[in-house]
């Protein structure tokens, strides 16, 4: 094989390839003659096939199957020789010999990764927040807890739906002025200030009254489950039947052994043990992101192009799906394209140049992500989808390439999780809302 470097520049690299014909020509006729000891062809014992039947006969399939594991062989044997990584997968273009006759003649073109030292981390210091869940927040769960278990009785008296209430309705929602599937149906209970419904739709019973109706207009939300009415305008006629009102419920042991618990301070002892996660998963996230700003003034490499290019366009159609609907960032607002483009450009190249320096760190320091890993992540990924876990499991186990997509996060938490433990941490106390004011990234 003979290689020519025709383009250096930076990290782009072009090259052309030659594979002389007598090269390929032994291969196939290699290739020829195992096919050969293995065919079973009618009027031949088995492994006794002529070899020109043989030709005649799949020499076609084993030329192609040749080209395409020498192309496979020159890359590899062209990028272990000269020590390159490519970023991306490399382009390359057959110039001559693809149909069989004469030398094989590639372009190989391809941008690397940079070479990345490793960085030094022993002056990367950090503050990990912490707060305490205090017995407001635990009461209020509580509460909501509580108001969850109400039942409802009829009103007696003559008056109007108020917050709280529940008004049993018919209603039949139209498009156009033509009824649309699933929406319509009778005897619906809808709490008054509650949730559950269409944005806009329960606020509008309110001061209606048993016997009452109404027409109420209605927008579906953009991430409306049923695609057809996402973002779409909607009424509802609205038929009211009958007004309930709630029953108090008592804070008591009665209440945690009707929900499956044992006495209500176990209820208070599970709902604590929540908001302590949830909070050390807000602590958790603002550490990681401290971390990766200073881990940003350490990636002093150029990043692959390709690789900018390819996470630019990922997060501009998110950025383009958002401004159609009207969700593009308050800090977005008001920005021409050109200098959001160069924005999230940067963006892009600052997620690049992290997971490059995280991947190398993992590299050097030999982390990997174990099966029984990649096993508890497809588990988790199931459980999200409630009544679907088996398929989903079966999807991940019938795709490798979908199940290495949970790979990747599993892998940068661990090499963060190294760089977090020679860091110097340390703790604050602060309370919830200090803990939840999440600062802007930075670029």
């Amino acid at each position: 094989m003979q290689v020519t470097e025709t383009l250096s520049e930076g990290l782009k690299h072009a090259f052309t390839v030659v594979v002389p014909s007598a090269e390929l020509e032994k291969k196939q006729e290699a290739r020829l003659k195992e096919v050969g000891a293995s065919a079973n062809l009618p009027g031949f014992r088995p492994g006794k096939v002529p070899l020109s039947v043989i030709r005649q006969r799949f020499g076609e399939s084993v030329k192609g199957e040749v080209l395409e594991q020498t192309v496979n062989d020159a890359l590899r044997n062209l990028f272990e020789e000269r020590n390159l990584r490519p970023a991306q997968q490399p382009k390359v273009d057959v110039v001559s010999g693809g149909d069989g006759k004469g030398d094989l003649e590639l372009k190989v073109e391809t941008e690397v990764l940079p070479e990345i030292k490793e960085p030094d981390l022993s002056d990367v210091s950090l503050v990990r927040l912490k707060a305490t869940p205090d017995a407001e927040t635990v009461d209020k769960a509580l509460n909501d807890i509580a108001k969850r278990q109400r039942d409802f009785v009829a009103v007696e008296e003559d008056r109007p739906a108020a917050q709280g209430d529940a008004l049993v309705v018919d209603f039949v929602g139209k498009r156009d002025g033509v009824p649309f599937e699933g929406g319509t149906a009778d005897d619906v209970s809808v709490e008054i200030g509650g949730e559950g419904f269409i944005p806009g739709f329960a606020e509008q019973l309110e001061g209606m009254k048993p016997g009452e109706e109404k027409i109420i207009t209605v927008t579906f939300p953009e991430d409306y489950n049923a695609k057809e009415l996402a973002g779409q305008v909607a009424t509802f006629d609205i038929k009211a039947k009958e007004l309930k009102k709630p029953l108090e419920v008592e804070l008591n042991d009665d209440l945690a052994k009707k929900i499956g618990f044992e006495n209500l301070d176990k209820i208070r002892e599970v709902i604590t043990k929540q908001v302590e996660d949830e909070y050390e998963q807000l602590s958790r996230l603002r550490l990681k992101r401290d971390l990766l700003d200073k881990l940003a003034e350490k990636t002093d490499f150029q990043a692959p192009e390709s690789m900018v290019e390819a996470e630019f366009n990922q997060i501009w159609a998110r950025v383009e799906s958002d401004r159609q609907s009207g969700e593009l960032d308050e800090e977005d607002l008001g920005k021409d394209e050109d200098t959001l483009k160069a924005d999230y450009r940067k963006i892009a190249e600052r997620r690049v140049k992290l997971g490059l320096l995280l991947a190398e760190i993992g590299r050097a320091k030999g982390i990997s992500v174990t099966q029984d890993e990649m096993a508890r992540a497809i588990r988790a990924e199931a459980m999200r989808y409630r009544g679907q876990e088996q398929a989903v499991f079966d999807f991940f186990m019938k795709n490798p390439q979908a199940a290495e997509s949970l790979r990747g996060p599993i892998f940068e938490n661990k090499v963060i999780d190294y760089i977090i433990e020679l860091a110097k941490v340390e703790d604050k106390d602060v309370t919830p809302e200090e803990l939840a004011d999440m600062p802007a990234a930075n670029v």
